[in-house]
Parts: C-alpha cells; structure tokens; sequence
C-alpha cells in the first residue's frame, strides 16, 4: 500500500457496487498519509459524499450503461461496444488532464481500463480476471488481458487461497496476464469494527444496478410483498425518492450509509438482492447465510456468482423471471 501519495481513485460506474469496494481501498490509503481524489460520475458521488465529505471529488466520464427490458444484459454490452471503447480513449484523456491539474502520482481504477498512464504508478482492481460469456468468449478474455497490461499491477479483491475464494473462477483466468497479480482479500464498506443495533425485519431487499432492470425488480418485489404479513425494508441503491412507506409493511429507503446498511443487514431474517460481487462481499464480511439471489437478466458473471454461492455457500438462486412462484411458494 502507498504512503504520502496524491492517489486518484477511479471506480466505474455500472451501479453503486464498484464505488462501495472502494470505501475501504480509501480509508486504508488515508491512514497511510496520502492525499486521496475521488474520481467520480454523479451516479456515485453521493455516495462518497456520505463516506469522505471532504474528499474532493473530479468528474469522469460516465459508462452510462442501461440494458434492454427485452434483450440478455450480455447482448446490451455487445451493442454499446463501440461506446465503450470510446469510453476507455476519453478516460484516457480525462486522466493525462488530472495529471496536470492534481499532480496525481498513483492512480487505482476500479474496472476503467482507460484509467491507466505510463507516467505513474498505475493499479487494476478487479475480480474478474476471467470473463465469462455464451459467445466470444476467447475474444472478450483476450480484450481483458489487452487492457489489463497496460497497468503496472492487478488487485484482486478475493483471497488468494483458492478453496476459499468468494468469486470462484472468475478471478482465476486460464491464462494469467503479463501484469503481476495480487490477492488483497475481499474489500466490504461495512467496517467490522463499526457497533451498531440491528434493525430486525423479514426480509431485506438490496437493489443495485444498471436500469431499466434494478427497477422491474423494485416493482415485482413491492407488487408481491405489498400489504403481505412479513416486515419488510427496500434499499433502492439510489438517490431521487425520499424515504417512505409504501404500505404497513413495507418501509422504502433511497441510498443507505454504511451504518444503517449494516444495521439493516444484520438484523435481516432474509435478503434478497442481486449477486452483484461487491453485494455479496458485504453479506460476507457480516457473515449472512439466508439469502435469496437474483441476479439481472442476461448478465453472465451474475448467474455464475449466484449458481457459485447456491452451490458453495448455501444460498438460494431464483431467476427474475421466476420470482412470484418462488416467494409464492415460502
């Protein structure tokens, strides 16, 4: 870890999930004196605000990613591929400017393979170090060890030992990138250290994730639950609706801090959320087993994670699709 550093830390943004594994990659360079930028779209920036409220904060160019009500998620990205490449050249640019502006030394880039400069230190983070997709697959692989040699090292948010791995063989790829690899262990905002009570319901939704999906899901979920016995809590994962209840039993808040996420968390009988990676190392650290995952339509490393935790960690999958028949059925 670097000491007495200017650090820029960059996350993507598809959903809040890249931003949130980097609250404690932020904290821990804090404590180590460096002077911490927060590389940010406003997708994410209130979410920092709420964690480091004095942290200044540099705009960066958006993925602004949506998948389609109709098509898989993996077919989305294939036809915003030409703007995604794009978005690496403008990260690029955007980057070569901080240099100048901030006289960032080291920048961290959470999934931006554009987010890399020969003039400084310059870290990946990512679980994926193998993609996987119905179709072209050896293509995609290639395109990720491409990108991920330009940087100087690879952090892995997982541990080393394979039996214990979170993210199974996705951070093992069938052929290792020429850049050196490092297993830093999961990473999870919610601080162990941090006491709190548990706010105790029946069942905790966590939503995340690109639209229009995370809402088809947040309207299934309150259509079957609504006006039902169980208590129920919605975490939305986004700003824009203030905190209500949107019947006797069902309480809706917007963005959750850390606190009151881990409150939430741990007072849960059970929760059911995407198998987004960064949702599941929270569920971890806090050592949560009666969960129900759902992940988003179409989106491959989702329902390898999530048929990875059924099989590994005892957790429940149940595609979207599926859901009225599941819950029906409990």
């Amino acid at each position: 870890m670097f000491s007495g550093k200017t650090i820029l830390v960059a996350p993507l943004d598809w959903g809040l999930g890249h931003a949130t594994r980097c609250v404690p990659l932020i904290r821990q360079l804090l404590k180590n004196g460096n002077k911490v930028i927060i590389g940010c779209t406003p997708v994410s920036a209130d979410l920092f605000k709420r964690y480091f409220p004095t942290l200044l904060q540099v705009e960066l160019p958006s993925a602004n990613l949506k998948y389609s009500v109709l098509l898989p998620a993996w077919v989305s990205v294939i036809l915003r591929l030409p703007s995604l490449l794009r978005l690496v050249q403008l990260e690029k640019k955007c980057l070569a400017a901080l240099l100048v502006s901030h006289k960032v030394e080291v920048v961290i880039s959470d999934n931006r393979y554009g987010m890399f400069s020969p003039q400084i230190h310059s870290v990946f983070v990512t679980h994926q170090l193998q993609i996987r997709t119905p179709f072209f697959k050896r293509v995609a692989n290639y395109m990720n060890r491409h990108y991920i040699s330009c940087f100087n090292e690879v952090w892995v948010p997982d541990f080393q030992e394979t039996k214990k791995r979170l993210s199974g063989e996705l951070s093992e790829p069938e052929k290792k990138p020429n850049t050196p690899v490092k297993y830093i262990g999961p990473l999870s905002a919610l601080d162990d250290s941090l006491q709190v009570l548990p706010e105790f319901c029946d069942c905790l939704f966590l939503l995340s994730g690109p639209e229009p999906q995370r809402t088809l899901l947040e309207t299934e979920l309150l259509k079957i639950f609504n006006n039902t016995a169980r208590k129920c809590t919605l975490v939305r994962g986004k700003e824009g609706v203030p905190d209500h209840a949107v019947s006797n039993n069902i309480r809706v808040i917007g963005l959750a801090d850390g606190t009151l996420l881990k409150s939430l968390i741990l007072g849960a009988e059970l929760i059911v959320c995407r198998s987004g990676y960064s949702t599941l190392m929270d569920l971890h650290q806090l050592r949560k087993q009666n969960m129900v995952l759902i992940p988003t339509p179409g989106q491959t490393e989702q329902e390898y994670l999530a048929r990875y935790w059924a099989r590994r960690f005892g957790a429940e999958m149940c595609e979207q699709h599926c859901i009225s028949d599941f819950f029906r059925t409990r």
